[in-house]
């Protein structure tokens, strides 16, 4: 009898149920038992496959989860199946099965044996269904990291079917930065250690996405205590990590914004303040002492407020002491400057928007109002801000609640407003540029700051005071004002005011060598082509009072002056504008008033 000759008799005569498949999975041959036990004869077997002796649910187990474990690994071991008798009797078994491979790894066959279960394995087969039907993301895995068992609700969370995912690495289906945490031998460690405890993972679903999840595990061990399997339990945490991630990004911005209008807070508490000289008042002329008057009846009322007087005389300094000796000095004084303010984003510099509202609105943004909100806004130059936006405004005096750009919840409002202007708004309003009723609710308590040439002797006290403070930020030595410097300083009529007076002090610092301000040098030619007045009145009652034309001539003449000092630079630093201490914005005004252009360049 030849080697393959006693093969076959040995595999025929087992007392095994054991039957011999070809690489198709038919039937090549079984043993007498198991021909025995299920009635059929070797010739009719041959034109079968086992899934066509089992019941639907054990055939599909067959294609969907047992072989594609053996086409993997090369074996199964006590995989549950049920097969018919050709009486129609189904017997319930338990089959391991390998495969058998020549010397060059060529296929032979597969050799499968069924142990017929008792009524314990037919229970543990019921915990199995249970298993797969439980609404839980379960899978379990051999000491390899393969898996054996997956839950339905574990493939439908990540859209396999099981045929897809039985016998291959549990990592196969993880992200890259969670393999990198599970390499191989990190992987047998965590089985062979068995148990977690809401341990995290990211899981990759068949279509690319991410899943988070914490996992929590059981070990399945043997009767020596050896494991074999780890059990193990996802929960899905997507959706909750996303929301902690939201919560946490807007505590974030929260905290952020709250940091950044805590900081605008102080800064325009502290640009105020520097620009203001702390609101400090300086002089004693009886104009100014009226005005002081007026400033002190209304400061400790919530009153609106209308500040007028020329360019320069230090309407936002006025402001400042209102809202210092006020009930509302512990919250914030806000500027908003309406003349520097773009047409299409005051509505949003005033009120704020929410991110998306428009083009470049990349985030949500503080309005000047809400910033001021529980102290004082400042509008300067009120008259600026254009006719179409002034019924917002109102809406907002009127009914102390606004809107932000892009949003529709309505914020309340508690603040006091003061605005200040140098255009004449009565005029305005009988032009049409200007709303009577928007007037009427900022100036229910107007006050007029009465120009430099005005106040006499306090120009004096107002430049030395400038003088101490230059010197100071200077570094440069102590200087003072002669006899002479001072007679001059009241004999300019300072169309630009506090302002420009401070320049030409600053200008007159710097341009002295000795120990006496040479503000000859400051002025220059300005002072020469003045007119006198006596030392000691102011410009009404001086002897000989200048006429319009003669002062619109002077101021003609310093802003010629002033051009040619800065070779006709109007803004920046060492610009016309600063030399005479008014705002580019109102130097350009006046260059087009007097059709001022530069040589060879016609005027506007």
């Amino acid at each position: 009898m030849s080697l393959v000759d006693r093969y076959q008799w040995l595999f025929r005569k087992s007392p095994a149920l054991m039957v011999s498949l070809d690489e198709d999975g038919y039937f090549l041959d079984a043993s007498d038992a198991w021909l025995h036990r299920f009635r059929y004869t070797r010739d009719t077997i041959r034109k079968m496959r086992p899934p066509d002796l089992a019941s639907p649910e054990s055939a599909r187990l067959i294609e969907a989860e047992y072989l594609p474990l053996l086409r993997r690994t090369g074996r199964v071991d006590n995989v549950p199946v049920d097969l018919s008798t050709t009486r129609g009797e189904r017997v319930d078994c338990l089959a391991s099965a390998i495969v058998e491979r020549g010397d060059e790894g060529d296929y032979l066959r597969t050799v499968v044996v069924y142990t017929e279960v008792s009524q314990e394995a037919r229970l543990e087969q019921h915990y199995r269904d249970l298993y797969r039907s439980t609404p839980a993301m379960l899978h379990t895995v051999d000491t390899h990291g393969r898996i054996v068992h997956v839950s339905n609700h574990w493939l439908n969370k990540l859209g396999y079917r099981r045929d897809e995912v039985i016998g291959r690495l549990i990592t196969d289906f993880l992200t890259r930065e969670t393999r990198a945490r599970l390499d191989e031998e990190g992987l047998k460690n965590v089985i062979a250690s068995g148990d977690l405890d809401n341990e995290p993972r990211n899981f990759v679903t068949k279509s690319g996405e991410t899943v988070e999840v914490i996992v929590s595990s059981a070990r399945d061990s043997s009767d020596e205590g050896e494991v074999i399997g780890l059990l193990v339990a996802s929960k899905d945490v997507t959706e909750r990590n996303e929301a902690e991630r939201q919560l946490r990004a807007a505590f974030e911005e929260n905290a952020r914004l709250r940091e950044e209008l805590e900081r605008e807070r102080d800064y325009l508490r502290e640009e105020v303040q520097v620009s203001m000289n702390y609101g400090r008042i300086i002089g004693e002329s009886s104009s100014l002492k009226k005005m002081l008057a007026r400033l002190e009846a209304v400061a400790q009322t919530a009153a609106s407020v209308l500040i007028e007087g020329e360019t320069g005389v230090g309407k936002e300094l006025v402001a400042h002491v209102i809202h210092a000796r006020g009930p509302r000095s512990h919250g914030p004084l806000v500027k908003v400057n309406c003349a520097s303010i773009p047409h299409e984003l005051f509505e949003s510099e005033f009120f704020g928007h929410v991110k998306g509202a428009f083009t470049g609105a990349y985030r949500d943004r503080v309005g000047r109002f809400q910033l001021a909100d529980g102290g004082t806004i400042f509008l300067d130059e009120v008259g600026e801000i254009p006719l179409s936006l002034q019924s917002k405004l109102l809406r907002v005096l009127q009914e102390s609640e606004y809107e932000r750009v892009g949003d529709e919840a309505t914020y309340a409002l508690n603040v006091r407003v003061i605005a200040a202007t140098n255009r004449d708004l009565e005029r305005a309003v009988e032009q049409g540029k200007f709303r009577e009723d928007l007037y009427y609710r900022i100036s229910v308590f107007p006050i007029h700051v009465p120009p430099l040439r005005e106040r006499g002797d306090d120009v004096l006290q107002i430049a030395s005071h400038f003088l101490d403070r230059a010197c100071t930020d200077f570094g440069h030595r102590a200087l003072t004002l002669s006899r002479k410097q001072a007679a001059l300083l009241k004999r300019y009529s300072w169309p630009g005011n506090v302002r420009e007076l401070n320049n030409v002090i600053e200008r007159a610092v710097i341009l002295s060598q000795g120990k006496v301000l040479r503000l000859d040098l400051a002025m220059a030619d300005i002072l020469e082509s003045s007119p006198e007045r006596p030392v000691g009145e102011t410009s009404v009652a001086a002897n000989r009072v200048m006429t319009d034309a003669e002062i619109k001539q002077m101021e003609k003449r310093n802003m010629i002056e002033a051009l040619r000092i800065a070779n006709w630079k109007v803004s920046g630093p060492a610009g016309a504008a600063e030399l005479v201490g008014v705002k580019p914005t109102t130097f350009t005004d006046r260059m087009r008033k007097f059709r001022l252009s530069r040589p060879g360049k016609a005027p506007a």
